[in-house]
């Protein structure tokens, strides 16, 4: 394969990171961008010492300035855009940040693309786009009715990519995430925020006694009353993001699609699981106030992801948090900021 030369915004966070080492493995040239707000220096420094500077290089930079980077770095072939806020609960407390952070900045980003002939974009999006689930599984033609400002604030910027699409050179691959797990096979990369938005993430860190846990959630209609979710491992995600690169550059069209399993874990179920591997049993208590904006049941319908991209999810769920429980051994605190 050619060394492909891409941009990853966001390349300091939990799935940027690990999209990172794994767009390296796959023998790309990385150019790595985060503002690190969210995001950590820790991973691209850690990716660095193992593929040298050649292969990886990251700047400190906002999306809504990025002229700096494209005067030093030319011959980029396609963004793989992750840079976003991505707590449902926060955006509903804060959705003035939502907006401003992850669709007008996002905007002024596709902008500054374009104006530097970058035309293929990968774009991080998720399944909250949907709002509350009217059948099963959710295909790409469910109908999107966002329950909270974060699933709005993502829906905006696909709405802007659609029209650049058909009126500008833009083509783009939208990948709707559904829930993210896991870290890195080697347990080198992984989920450092503190909390975590991740259930399996934060139910791994309660089992080896990192901090309490709790659920979180409101009681819902399903067998065990706690959400059922479908929890995609974070290496297969990161996997989707090379195959919709390759998809882009051979001349593929614009398209949604969703990346899931095709099947679905109750939040109880999950710490059961993670109970069972871990050999302790984790304190259930329930948050003083449940998360806003949850709805009872998420499942892809992951066939479009077949067709278009050839991509399926291969790794369990018991792989995820294998990954996770290495990772957090190593990396009692996360990465240090």
């Amino acid at each position: 394969m050619s060394h492909r030369k891409i941009l990853i915004t966001g390349a300091g966070g939990y799935i940027g990171s690990v999209a990172a080492y794994t767009f390296l493995q796959k023998g790309y040239e990385v150019v790595a961008v985060d503002n690190f707000s969210r995001g950590y220096r820790g991973p691209l420094e850690v990716l660095q010492k193992k593929y040298s500077q050649a292969k990886i290089r990251f700047y400190e930079g906002d999306i809504r300035d990025l002229s700096f980077l494209f005067e030093k770095e030319k011959n980029i072939e396609a963004a793989i855009h992750f840079a976003a806020l991505c707590s449902v609960n926060e955006s509903m407390q804060y959705p003035e940040k939502y907006f401003s952070e992850n669709t007008c900045a996002s905007i002024v980003f596709l902008n500054t693309l374009l104006t530097h002939h970058i035309f293929n974009i990968v774009f991080s999006s998720t399944c909250a786009v949907y709002g509350e689930a009217q059948y099963m599984l959710i295909d790409e033609k469910h109908p999107t009715h966002p329950t909270n400002p974060y699933g709005a604030s993502k829906l905006m910027v696909e709405n802007v990519m659609r029209w650049y699409s058909q009126l500008k050179q833009l083509k783009f691959v939208s990948l709707r995430y559904f829930n993210v797990c896991g870290a890195s096979d080697d347990g080198v990369v992984g989920d450092a925020k503190k909390p975590s938005v991740h259930l399996v993430q934060n139910a791994v860190r309660g089992a080896l006694g990192l901090e309490p846990f709790y659920l979180t959630y409101p009681a819902v209609e399903t067998p065990d009353k706690s959400p059922i979710r479908d929890y995609v491992n974070v290496v297969d995600l990161s996997e989707a993001h090379v195959s919709a690169t390759e998809y882009l550059v051979k001349g593929g069209g614009s398209e949604i699609i969703n990346l899931g399993t095709g099947t679905g874990n109750s939040v109880l179920e999950i710490v059961g699981k993670v109970e069972e591997i871990t050999g302790t049993s984790i304190k259930k208590e329930k948050a003083p106030t449940p998360r806003q904006g949850e709805y009872a049941k998420m499942v892809a319908s992951i066939e479009k992801a077949k067709k278009i991209l050839g991509w399926t999810s291969r790794r369990t769920i018991t792989q995820s948090i294998t990954s996770l429980i290495e990772w957090y051994k190593s990396h009692l605190s996360g990465w240090e900021k």
